[in-house]
């Protein structure tokens, strides 16, 4: 598909318009979101040179805008390593690493845990988003773990049904910083979008929806403690979020806990031993049960901790056990 062109000289009534609103005015197919990025992008032209969203027309201006064809959002089977723990006729099983992307979205049109999926698979189910085949749950980018990918409609319908009415098990591993304060522990708040950073969540959120957390001690190390985490609940970042709540976020998260006192002192007693930080979030997909939908089997899928994950905390324990 070929890109789109508009011409336009401003005239004397046009005077004063932000380009921005104008362009989503003139051009119907905009919105003003649309037109503000085009701008951003430089594909509209005023005068011969770029210009601002907030560029007030004067008569007599020469806007050149380009549009260029929509990315399409259907993935592409690509050759893509797939560690495969489960497949059958009706579904697959597969270990994400961490750092990969499951599905397509902004910034990540290629590449990711789908286009590999249909390159193995070739058919994947086709509900929902064209995007998502697929895809009936979600890891974020810097998670590892085992992710459940549906072949058809029918196994998508009820492997929806399934999370929705809380009948799979999921169990995590997680290291966190700091000494939890039992062995074992339930968090329960409510999560939404943060009330002023729209792309984080948030346990103060306006808008929040039932989420439970809970957690087990595994392991005990200097200035960390590793954890079972189950979830009763499917949150956006869920067990990042809450805890991060209760005073124990995650190891090496980027987003949640940055400020930390005990984030701040347990960095800086690794480095002071020579220990390398870890490079993304310490939190596995370690384990999936449910029943089979169509043998009736119980199924137990496992993926063992990362070598990432597992090299860290070697590391630390060296240092000395709690």
């Amino acid at each position: 598909m070929e890109p789109l062109s508009w011409c336009h000289e401003v005239t004397e009534v046009e005077r004063g318009e932000r380009l921005d609103l104008f362009l989503s005015i003139a051009i119907p197919s905009l919105s003003r979101s649309r037109a503000g990025k085009l701008i951003d992008e430089g594909h509209v032209i005023v005068n011969g040179g770029g210009a601002k969203r907030s560029y007030r027309l004067r008569a007599g201006d020469k806007i050149e805008v380009t549009i260029p064809p929509p990315e399409s959002p259907v993935p592409h089977p690509e050759p893509m390593p797939l560690n495969i723990v489960y497949e059958d006729e009706y579904l697959i099983a597969v270990e994400k690493p961490a750092g990969v992307v499951v599905h397509p979205g902004a910034g990540h049109r290629v590449g990711t845990l789908v286009h590999g999926l249909l390159y193995h698979c070739r058919a994947l189910s086709q509900v929902g988003n064209d995007a998502r085949p697929g895809i009936v749950h979600r890891l974020d980018k810097d998670t590892s773990g085992l992710l459940i990918v549906a072949k058809t409609e029918e196994i998508h319908r009820i492997f929806t049904e399934y999370f929705k009415n809380r009948q799979i098990e999921k169990v995590y591993l997680a290291l966190v910083y700091g000494t939890m304060p039992s062995e074992t522990g339930l968090i329960d708040f409510p999560i939404g979008r943060h009330p002023h950073s729209r792309h984080i969540m948030s346990i103060h959120s306006r808008r929040a929806r039932e989420a439970i957390t809970e957690w087990k001690v595994k392991e005990k190390f200097h200035f960390a403690t590793l954890l079972e985490v189950f979830l009763r609940t499917g949150r956006t970042h869920q067990i990042r979020v809450h805890l991060n709540a209760v005073g124990h976020p995650v190891v090496g998260d980027p987003t949640y806990g940055l400020h930390k006192e005990i984030r701040r002192q347990a960095e800086a007693t690794w480095k002071r031993r020579g220990i390398e930080l870890p490079r993304r979030q310490l939190l596995h997909a370690h384990l999936l049960r449910f029943i089979h939908p169509i043998s009736g089997h119980r199924m137990e899928l496992i993926s063992p901790m990362p070598s990432d994950m597992s090299a860290f905390c070697l590391n630390i324990g060296e240092l000395s056990h709690v």
